[in-house]
């Protein structure tokens, strides 16, 4: 079959619009490091960007990692984060870190990121991860138990969770493709928001008793 040649250029241009569409333009320098000066500084992605030549090696270092993080709290969890906020030289390079502690039976319980995937890496104790893929692939849940060296990727945007379903701590750390992730927190973010959402609403939602609902927006408000 014979293809013509405009054809061809209308295909490629299609392509080449859809990738500069979906993908954050090139940066136009080495590195853009964070500061808040408004005087001095240039605006770029959130973010005003220092002189390149003022910056220094501090700007691209974070320490801390190795020292476990409270999981004294309601979920027994603890998530340390190393994003733009920590590192500065951070910005524009699309990419963060966080640590996770369990204790025993504790949960990073579900939640989302609004603007990355993420890639996790167990480094102690068990995990049973999983995440529910969207309603136009009917909610599928994928799941796995991890150990040791495993590793288990997020899609941007999907619900997910991680649970330590061993009697020792775990510890994982996680790449996400964003300087600034974002989180929401399902539970927190529906029957915790300020000024709370009608309960009736979420009783016709969640097909609850109204009562319940109440009760639940009292739990998540303290």
């Amino acid at each position: 079959m014979r293809v013509s040649k405009s054809l061809i250029l209308i295909t490629l241009s299609a392509l080449v619009i859809s990738f500069a569409e979906a993908y954050d333009p090139s940066p136009l320098q080495d590195f853009c490091v964070a500061i808040d000066d408004l005087k001095n500084g240039v605006f770029v992605n959130g973010k005003f960007c220092k002189d390149p030549k003022q910056a220094k090696a501090e700007d691209f270092f974070f320490s801390g990692l190795n020292q476990a993080g409270s999981t004294n709290n309601k979920v027994r969890s603890n998530v340390t984060t190393v994003n733009v906020d920590q590192i500065p030289g951070l910005n524009t390079m699309g990419i963060s870190l966080v640590r996770i502690d369990y204790a025993p039976y504790g949960q990073n319980p579900p939640h989302t990121h609004p603007r990355a995937t993420e890639i996790l890496v167990l480094i102690e104790g068990t995990l049973y991860v999983g995440f529910v893929s969207s309603n136009q692939d009917n909610n599928r849940l994928f799941a796995k138990v991890l150990y040791p060296g495993d590793v288990f990727v997020f899609p941007i945007g999907m619900i997910h969770f991680q649970v330590n379903i061993g009697k020792t701590p775990a510890v994982a750390f996680a790449g996400l493709s964003s300087q600034n992730a974002g989180v929401i927190t399902i539970a927190d973010t529906v029957f915790g928001s300020t000024p709370p959402i009608n309960p009736d609403i979420l009783a016709q939602a969640f097909q609850l008793d109204v009562n319940i609902v109440k009760d639940l927006e009292a739990k998540f408000r303290n």
